[in-house]
């Protein structure tokens, strides 16, 4: 079968375009794909600005948390010791020694007490060293504050718990997660028990946070303006691949579940 020359120039016409054509979708993968990869890099960068961001106003976050404790440890405590200690002083009658021996003894007391709070204090001005000592020595630390204040019966369980993490920038996220929950409660749940567990499953670890209080409906409060502590606590968990279960019941409490995979 011979074939025609207008059949060979159809051929070499193709051919010819095929050629042409080839490169040209090359180049125009090649340019799509460093577009691509330029536009991963700088979500990339982005994402890591963003953690970066974040973490320092976290760390931030659990300074000023730590100075709020702290200062109101100073009214209410330390403040009432040395109060006390005051009139104690003022009202002593050296004329009638045995009365002013107990009343020095009782300030001797006071002063002492007021040496330790202070003592206590400094340790938790120190929140990233605390942190640095373990997660769960850090809530311990932090619970041991909020029991002083005799408001709340405190629960808590470490379940097959040694260390959480060897990225403390990790830990600090989960320790403010947990002071920005804790606050939630006392600030609004209106509860008397509160109940923690740091519990490690496989690849897993959970935070579980639950009170007796009055409880909210979830979807409401996560509409509103009012729910952005959730909102913030849902994102800071997800920003370290974690991820915060929020459950409620009115008048029946709230539970928060943080579930961070490793």
């Amino acid at each position: 079968m011979q074939i025609s020359s207008e059949e060979i120039i159809f051929l070499i016409g193709l051919t010819s375009l095929i050629f042409l054509i080839a490169p040209l979708f090359l180049i125009i993968y090649i340019v799509s794909y460093n577009r691509k990869k330029k536009k991963h890099q700088e979500e990339k960068l982005l994402l890591q600005k963003t953690y970066e961001n974040e973490l320092l106003k976290t760390q931030v976050e659990v300074q000023e948390q730590t100075l709020k404790t702290i200062a109101y440890d100073l009214h209410d405590n330390i403040g009432q010791l040395l109060s006390i200690t005051t009139i104690t002083l003022s009202s002593i009658n050296l004329d009638n020694k045995e009365k002013a021996a107990e009343k020095l003894a009782f300030i001797d007391d006071l002063t002492n007490r007021s040496i330790k709070e202070v003592k206590a204090l400094s340790r938790m001005l120190h929140a990233e060293e605390l942190v640095n000592r373990g997660l769960a020595a850090a809530i311990e630390f932090e619970l041991e504050w909020l029991k002083r204040s005799d408001k709340f019966k405190i629960h808590f369980e470490k379940e097959n718990f040694g260390a959480f993490s060897s990225d403390s920038d990790k830990e600090t996220i989960v320790f403010r997660l947990f002071q920005e929950i804790i606050n939630n409660i006392i600030q609004h749940a209106r509860a008397t028990e509160i109940f923690i567990t740091l519990e490690q499953i496989e690849n897993a670890f959970k935070l579980i946070i639950r009170d007796n209080g009055a409880g909210f409906n979830v979807e409401e409060t996560l509409k509103r303006k009012t729910g952005m502590g959730l909102h913030n606590i849902t994102k800071r968990a997800a920003m370290i691949g974690g991820i915060a279960s929020i459950t409620s019941t009115i008048g029946s409490g709230s539970e928060i579940v943080v579930t961070i995979s490793y």
